[in-house]
């Protein structure tokens, strides 16, 4: 049986590094050796994993590969510890500034990265479907629909916008549109429409851990990797990585 992947909790405190920690307690292919949250922890161990504060960032114990959910002024940081190291990164924070996206891209020549608005290994499926058709019905409508709770402020989401951007690489000319209702996790409709016919890609999401699952999936393959940006769907069926940082 192989190491298990060394795996730093970034952004522990939040909803999303709650949900990391709990269902990476229970996968025999990590170990969490470390979560980290912006303010000092009052408790240094909770369950057998130490805690450390943004400040104390520097003397986290090894690990292979970093999972951030947190926010931009923490980004910076992290991203350079895991340069120093030798560490991937999966990152999930959202509203980077431009220099920090650059940032990452100069990182990408030497450590494997993964950055994404949407962990869901479903949605990243979806998006490839989404390319293909929009390659092979070119000239069609192609409009975006999601829907989420009444406390998602952005519209649309980033995932739309995702899946928008895959449409558009291949000339399609997306149009979306936003619901918000309800306790909706997330839903994306993607259709494409033509004179007499029509065609719809769908994904629903129905419990918010498929986020935090699909996250850690991508980090036990990503770590051992080659430099670069990696993306989701290449790591899908990928076996984990054999080599390890420090």
């Amino acid at each position: 049986m192989s190491a298990r992947t060394r795996v730093l909790i970034h952004g522990a405190s939040g909803r999303m590094g709650q949900a990391l920690l709990r269902l990476g307690a229970n996968r025999d292919d990590l170990e969490i050796v470390a979560a980290v949250s912006g303010r000092a922890p009052r408790q240094r161990v909770i369950d057998g994993v130490p805690y450390f504060g943004a400040s104390e960032l520097g003397g986290v114990p090894a690990f292979d590969v970093a999972v951030d959910f947190s926010l931009p002024a923490g980004f910076d940081p992290l991203l350079a510890l895991c340069v120093k190291r030798g560490a991937a990164l999966v990152s999930g924070t959202t509203g980077l500034e431009d220099v920090q996206r650059a940032a990452l891209d100069t990182a990408a020549g030497s450590i494997p990265v993964v950055w994404a608005s949407n962990f869901s290994l479903g949605v990243a499926v979806l998006r490839e479907l989404v390319a293909r058709a929009a390659a092979m019905l070119p000239g069609w409508d192609c409009d975006i629909v999601e829907s989420h709770h009444t406390r998602k402020l952005d519209a649309p989401s980033g995932t739309a916008l995702t899946l928008g951007e895959a449409a558009a690489g291949q000339g399609a000319d997306p149009h979306y549109a936003s619901i918000r209702a309800g306790d909706i996790v997330g839903e994306h409709l993607v259709q494409l429409t033509g004179n007499g016919e029509r065609v719809e890609l769908v994904h629903r999401a129905t419990n918010r851990d498929i986020f935090a699952s699909g996250a850690l999936h991508v980090a036990t393959r990503l770590a051992g990797r080659a430099p670069g940006q990696h993306a989701i769907a290449d790591l899908l069926g990928a076996t984990p990585g054999r080599e390890r940082g420090g």
